[in-house]
């Protein structure tokens, strides 16, 4: 590992950025110094401007990965380097207005049933049935359910923040069942080995029980959550709890899952009938 790369990952650990956008970080810087094929630190501000338009117009990376890109290098920057770098400031990726791939209850349902070890079952269904992110279902603790309360405590969430949020008693009983079985001899409620099942394993399961399924969505781990905050909001819960459950900083993050539901349309249709009943070709 070279002095900057240390020093710069040093950095990100003393602002408390996880493990995972460290490793991000960090690589972006890499792939900067490999396309210049020197040491970042000697790179000039046009040289940084042409790698983001070869981003953009040759590799043609998504808003997301750009984004990345731009808070990797921006920190090496002005955090490490303690230089400023003004082409930085107008690298900005046009943001894309997409709602979120939703599962209604019968298809969330119908994926779960089919994934055959219990480990990763019960930690996709703690998932759904809590609206976590993957990161957070995936390193839950015994001392994390607070079964006389019906509650769950998520540990370090996005922006190292904690949160409790409600578990329901029907799968707090799943849990239970499950950990009476097969948790047992590891502080983690999911365990692999000595530590917890891994994120990229738990897509693959998902993946594999999403196509097993039949349903013909473009779904990972995460839809879960989306789904979860969309059946609360057809089931009338009021969008502000809703951003205290999902652990969102804005209003304006949740208030995506006001889209069209599935009960919302519904109610629409029934509108939709006098209107349109006198209608001729």
């Amino acid at each position: 590992m070279t002095e900057l790369r240390k020093r710069m990952m040093e950095d990100l650990q003393l602002a408390g950025y996880s493990p995972r956008t460290t490793r991000s970080y960090i690589d972006t810087v890499r792939v900067l110094a490999k396309h210049y094929h020197r040491s970042p630190d000697l790179l000039t501000d046009e040289e940084i401007r042409d790698f983001f338009v070869h981003l953009v117009s040759e590799r043609k990376l998504s808003r997301s990965s750009i984004t990345v890109y731009l808070c990797g290098i921006k920190f090496f920057f002005e955090k490490t380097l303690k230089r400023k770098l003004p082409i930085l400031d107008i690298v900005r990726p046009r943001p894309q207005k997409r709602l979120p791939v939703v599962l209604s209850q019968g298809e969330v349902q119908s994926v779960l049933k089919r994934v055959k070890r219990p480990v990763y079952r019960m930690a996709l269904t703690i998932i759904y049935a809590c609206g976590l992110r993957i990161s957070e279902g995936i390193r839950l603790k015994t001392s994390d359910v607070d079964g006389q309360r019906g509650l769950l405590r998520v540990r370090a969430g996005k922006g190292g923040k904690d949160r409790l949020v409600p578990l329901h008693s029907h799968p707090l009983e799943l849990l239970r069942s499950y950990y009476r079985a097969h948790g047992k001899g590891s502080p983690f409620l999911f365990p692999q080995k000595k530590a917890h099942i891994a994120a990229d394993s738990l897509q693959k399961v998902f993946r594999a029980a999403l196509k097993e399924s039949g349903v013909d969505k473009p779904a990972t781990v995460h839809t879960l959550r989306h789904s979860y905050a969309t059946h609360l909001v057809e089931n009338g819960l009021d969008i502000g709890t809703i951003k205290e459950i999902l652990g969102h900083t804005s209003i304006v993050t949740t208030n995506i899952y006001t889209h069209l539901t599935e009960r919302i349309t519904a109610r629409i249709h029934v509108s939709l009938d006098g209107m349109m009943t006198g209608l001729q070709q």
